[in-house]
């Protein structure tokens, strides 16, 4: 299985059953059974994060918690080498910051991204991208 990164746009599909999720759930199937992370940054994480504490509160911030500590997650720490790629991204208004962050672990990992965001088209040249359903 190729490296993958996930966006968080991805994991808040799996999250929120919103579409999408049955390709999560297969995705962190096969992950778990071949033993292999699927990447995210930790500046995406705290994306999550927050967006599931506002609206689900402390209650959904635990249930987060959980699954990243017992799934095939792996919070990659945002190093120099990210940070700078991720600034480029931005700087050439191609990704928002945090978006960068994903597709900058993506180019240097070698590694599949996966996403609902269609603001990663204009890095889909660069990365292999894999497209959840968003309807």
């Amino acid at each position: 299985m190729k490296p993958v990164v996930l966006d968080a746009s991805a994991l808040l599909a799996m999250f929120y059953g919103e579409p999408g999720v049955d390709e999560m759930r297969a995705l962190f199937h096969r992950a778990t059974t071949a033993d292999q992370p699927l990447l995210m940054t930790a500046v995406n994480w705290a994306e999550i994060l927050y967006r599931i504490e506002r609206r689900q509160g402390t209650a959904g911030l635990s249930a987060a918690r959980r699954l990243a500590a017992s799934g095939p997650l792996s919070v990659v720490p945002a190093d120099k080498d990210l940070a700078e790629l991720a600034a480029g991204y931005k700087a050439a208004g191609l990704l928002a910051l945090a978006d960068g962050f994903a597709a900058a672990l993506a180019k240097l990992r070698k590694a599949e991204l996966v996403t609902a965001d269609y603001d990663f088209k204009a890095v889909e040249k660069e990365i292999e991208i894999t497209w959840l359903k968003n309807k």
